[in-house]
């Protein structure tokens, strides 16, 4: 009985769907941020999305929380099995229609899933942004695959590799492209003030990377990067947006490669589109990534873009257009690429305009939010009581049996 099949009723029948997001914590990331435009930018017409970090908010997600019904602190440790009982109660209290169980594998995407289908919640649905190591789907969310109605991939290499690496099955994966807003990601005029709050001479050529310090970003390959572009270009600088637990082994590596004066750690920052547009190339080394969205952040903000050639990176960089890209760990050759483009103004400006371009074509913001409504809705009503020509409209027959003044 508990699991037995329920019908319900046709989105246009009703109200909006009530969609909880659960998600462990809320750092500032690449994933939290795109998180958090969904969450303002869905039509409340037709949906009404709420907030469930497991763990704790962090400041983002108090951010956050005073916009839309935020839920924290039901699991207080990994193996705390009481938040099985209380997520649970927290979508029946809730009357969720839909749950999207936020990031690669971890507590999230297993309770999530599991305390939704023990609520009878409609739609379950989880969205995967990474591609290996550190985050992966574990055997445990794999066996939960039967009750997952869709696997949210964000480009196509990346759908491909959650059905050849992370055991999704093929015919549930469906690709929701990341966006960026373009609106506030935009070309903005040098600011001399800024510049020189974080360390940057005034006129210094600038390459920035904007990033969580995690190993899969692999920031020590931009230090090397940057310790090579210094050789050919002494007064370049480099500025790395974004914090971790690696902060002071990146410290303590960019002092070993001299580079203590010329590199710029600055932290967790709500002005990345300022900070982007103080800089003249973006750069970025990751091992491993699925469709990273600080890519498109600098791209829109008309940065040419140097990266290694990983994941879905050139769905969105075009090669010798929008910028350069070089194996993954090919220090040399991305070195390079920043020299060529750091000595070749007009050229790196003319990529930049190329990046904005295509970035307002493929990776907007609305079509990514879209692309979640048109998702959820549609599973919502395959599983809704269907009306057949004998049953009549229950908002038309109502229409016509209103009394007339």
């Amino acid at each position: 009985m508990l699991f037995k099949k329920k019908r319900f009723r046709p989105s246009d029948d009703r109200g909006p769907l009530r969609v909880m997001f659960v998600i462990t914590s809320m750092p500032i990331g690449g994933m939290e941020t795109l998180l958090a435009q969904i969450l303002r930018r869905m039509d409340r017409d037709r949906f009404s999305p709420e907030l469930c970090c497991l763990k704790f908010f962090e400041p983002f997600g108090e951010e956050l929380a005073k916009e839309v019904p935020g839920f924290t602190g039901l699991l207080s440790h990994k193996y705390d099995l009481r938040v099985l009982p209380r997520l649970t109660k927290l979508l029946q209290r809730r009357r969720i229609d839909a749950v999207v169980t936020v990031g690669t594998g971890g507590d999230k995407m297993f309770w999530g899933r599991l305390a939704a289908r023990l609520a009878g919640v409609p739609v379950i649905c989880s969205a995967l942004h990474s591609t290996g190591l550190p985050d992966h789907v574990e055997r445990m969310n794999r066996m939960l695959a039967p009750i997952t109605d869709a696997f949210i991939a964000v480009a196509g290499p990346h759908a491909k590799y959650l059905t050849e690496h992370e055991g999704c099955p093929v015919e549930k994966v469906r690709i929701v492209p990341n966006g960026v807003d373009t609106e506030r990601f935009c070309p903005l005029p040098k600011n001399e003030a800024l510049r020189a709050s974080v360390g940057l001479p005034e006129g210094a050529p600038t390459v920035g990377i904007v990033a969580a310090l995690r190993p899969e970003k692999n920031h020590e390959l931009f230090l090397r990067v940057a310790a090579r572009v210094r050789k050919t270009i002494p007064a370049a600088h480099f500025l790395v947006v974004g914090d971790g637990v690696r902060r002071a082994d990146l410290e303590r590596l960019a002092g070993e490669l001299a580079l203590t004066e010329a590199v710029h750690f600055v932290g967790s920052r709500n002005d990345v589109p300022q900070l982007l547009s103080q800089t003249n190339v973006f750069l970025l080394t990751s091992h491993m990534e699925a469709s990273p969205v600080s890519i498109l952040e600098a791209m829109s903000c008309e940065l040419p873009v140097v990266a290694t050639q990983v994941g879905s990176i050139p769905e969105s960089v075009v090669e010798g257009e929008t910028g350069f890209m070089a194996p993954a760990g090919d220090e040399e050759a991305l070195a390079a690429r920043v020299v060529e483009l750091l000595g070749d103004p007009r050229r790196a400006e003319k990529m930049g305009r190329a990046g904005r371009e295509r970035v307002l074509g493929i990776g907007s913001v609305q079509a990514m939010v879209s692309g979640y409504e048109n998702l959820i809705r549609e599973i919502y009503d395959s599983k809704s009581t269907k009306r057949t020509a004998a049953q009549p409209d229950p908002q038309a027959e109502k229409a016509v049996h209103t009394p007339q003044s």
